[in-house]
């Protein structure tokens, strides 16, 4: 757009409101009356009637184009008129050249006049377009005074296109330049355009970020004569970019960002503590320079490969670093930019270790606390384990004395003697198992996972506790369920949940003095595929608002009780991701249950294989 047709359009509105005048008709009638009356009277050898083209150019300041061609049509009419009517005092040939001479000037007038006028409506449609857009456009001339103000630049910055039109840009707006004026016009004078984001001020004060970008308009013979600058306003960006950088730069966690190529783009400040490395030495360095060739082809690339397929990769452990080694939460996420793809990788290092030393030292100190009351449960089955361990010691000697007596007979029968000595090899293997099961229980031993076979190692337990079972005359009755998945856990500790439940289930019976004592342990499956365990009594009851309560460390009904034993109970079965409860039985007594998850697939979890470096 060059300088004389953005002025153009900028008289557009005086213009209009210049057609609009009942003047001008009038005015531009009177002329082509008097030139009539003037060219009829003047000698023909004066070429009067090219003052038509007067009325002409001054017809197109209010008439379309179509009256424009018939002003001009009756112009040529009126000078023929004037020549038939003028006397001739001159050769004939000279008076018809003048008046050829005459119609060709209102010709071409007409002509030139009805094509400007063609321009100026293009240059109009032009200006209305540039007025549809957010954007904000405006020219200058090369002392950087407005000469044309778009309707989104009034809209952004406040003024009115009268208000800016004719002010120096610079001044107006007060803009704040990223380097020197200087410098970004020897730019612009040398390629022609420039681009940089720049800080304006609105008319009402507030700032305004823009990314502007500059375009050097030049005439045919190449000098430079308007710039059109268009400005987009990117305020509300940069405040988010500001408050992202802000976050990135402030964030407890280890962020960096790393390219394709596997370099690091840029690394906040907890990254250079981790690394015990500067910002500037991360920066561009490769992730394998870092955490060494084998550990980034074997570990780390795969993860980074998954990120720049587009998945978000977490995984966690233990990991040697220059710090030492921590325990860290990894996270890759995949960064796109508008086209979708993924450029790069945002990494977020969430340091656990001190979360995970304490969560070891509690999970030490349940485990110790689980061991004592194991130990304590023992001690209250002392004369039911000794019962257990009675009957096949005596059924031993029992059996070793008949031995001797068929030894001594004459002859002696080898054939009954071998058969007690097999029924003795018996006795003492059921006198071994009931201390293998005690030592089991009483030994402490860090806990281990392994599948087994719940409903057999229920029947353990109340194989353990059945002299105490007959001996409060309680009648335990099971509900094993067949074909129950494997339990997954540590067969001790679950082992030693259901041997609480019975005991609690037993003193909860002891003091009834009337009615059946009953006891019923189950297993089905529940509906999530796992395992649920209930044993339920027809003891004292459960208050229902004590439901929740009874599983409280220190909280106990019982004089003797100290109230651990349910808390440790409901600890280990949470421990092996399950849950336990308890509520009241129907009619009387309490119903404790608690649920195994199935086993867990592990396979969709990404996890080091190593205690290697990770970034």
């Amino acid at each position: 757009m060059s300088l004389t047709r953005t002025q153009q359009v900028q008289t557009n509105g005086s213009s209009a409101t210049i057609s609009k005048s009942r003047f001008l008709p009038v005015f531009c009638a009177a002329i082509a009356v008097g030139i009539f009356i003037a060219d009829t009277i003047t000698p023909t050898e004066f070429a009067f009637g090219v003052l038509y083209v007067g009325v002409v150019l001054l017809a197109a300041r209010f008439l379309q184009w179509r009256g424009v061609v018939l002003v001009t049509l009756g112009c040529m009419v009126l000078a023929v008129l004037s020549y038939l009517l003028s006397q001739h005092y001159v050769s004939p040939g000279l008076a018809v050249a003048n008046r050829l001479l005459s119609l060709a000037v209102i010709g071409v007038a007409g002509f030139l006049a009805v094509q400007g006028q063609s321009r100026e409506l293009v240059l109009r449609e032009q200006a209305g377009l540039l007025d549809l857009t957010h954007d904000t456009i405006f020219v200058r001339d090369r002392d950087d005074v407005i000469v044309y103000w778009n309707r989104g630049a009034e809209e952004l910055y406040g003024w009115k296109k009268a208000e800016a039109v004719g002010k120096v840009t610079h001044q107006l707006l007060q803009t704040v330049f990223p380097m020197p004026l200087e410098e970004i016009t020897a730019e612009l004078l040398r390629a022609g355009r420039w681009q940089g984001e720049l800080v304006h001020t609105k008319k009402d004060g507030t700032a305004a970020i823009v990314a502007s970008r500059w375009s050097l308009q030049r005439d045919a013979r190449g000098h430079s004569f308007a710039i059109l600058e268009t400005n987009n306003d990117i305020t509300e960006r940069k405040r988010v970019e500001d408050l992202t950088g802000q976050v990135f730069e402030s964030s407890p966690d280890g962020i960096s960002v790393i390219g394709r190529d596997y370099r690091f783009q840029r690394v906040n400040p907890v990254y250079e503590r981790i690394w015990q490395m500067p910002a500037d030495r991360l920066v561009g360095q490769h992730v394998g320079d870092l955490l060494g060739t084998k550990f980034f082809e074997q570990e780390a690339k795969s993860y980074l490969d998954r990120c720049f397929a587009g998945e978000s990769v977490s995984f966690e452990g233990w990991f040697a670093h220059p710090a030492g080694r921590r325990y860290r939460i990894m996270t890759y996420s995949p960064l796109r930019l508008h086209s979708g793809q993924v450029e790069a990788a945002l990494a977020i290092i969430h340091d656990l270790t001190e979360h995970m030393l304490a969560s070891e030292a509690l999970h030490a100190a349940q485990t110790e606390l689980a061991h004592v009351n194991r130990v304590t449960t023992m001690g209250q089955l002392t004369a039911s384990i000794a019962h257990e361990v009675k009957q096949p010691i005596a059924a031993v000697v029992t059996n070793a004395d008949a031995a001797l007596n068929w030894l001594g007979a004459q002859p002696p029968n080898l054939d009954r003697v071998r058969e007690i000595l097999g029924q003795i090899a018996d006795d003492g293997n059921r006198a071994g198992q009931v201390f293998d099961r005690i030592r089991a229980l009483v030994k402490k031993a860090p806990p281990r996972k392994n599948r087994f076979d719940l409903n057999e190692a229920i029947l353990e337990v109340i194989a353990l506790a059945r002299s105490e079972v007959l001996k409060h005359d309680v009648s335990l009755q099971t509900g094993l369920a067949t074909g129950l998945p494997a339990a997954d856990g540590d067969r001790v500790q679950l082992q030693q949940v259901i041997l609480n439940l019975i005991l609690n289930a037993v003193d909860a019976m002891r003091g009834l003095g009337e009615g059946a004592r009953e006891l019923l342990i189950s297993t089905e499956a529940d509906a999530a595929g796992g395992v649920l365990v209930t044993v339920r009594d027809s003891g004292m009851g459960l208050d229902p608002n004590d439901a929740d309560r009874v599983f409280e460390a220190f909280y106990t009904t019982k004089p003797e009780g100290l109230g651990m034993g349910l808390a440790i109970c409901r600890s280990i079965v949470a421990a092996h991701g399950g849950q336990m409860w308890a509520s009241a039985n129907k009619p009387r007594g309490a119903v404790f249950q608690f649920t195994l998850p199935p086993e867990s697939d592990e396979t969709a979890r990404a996890e080091p294989t190593g205690g290697g470096l990770v970034v």
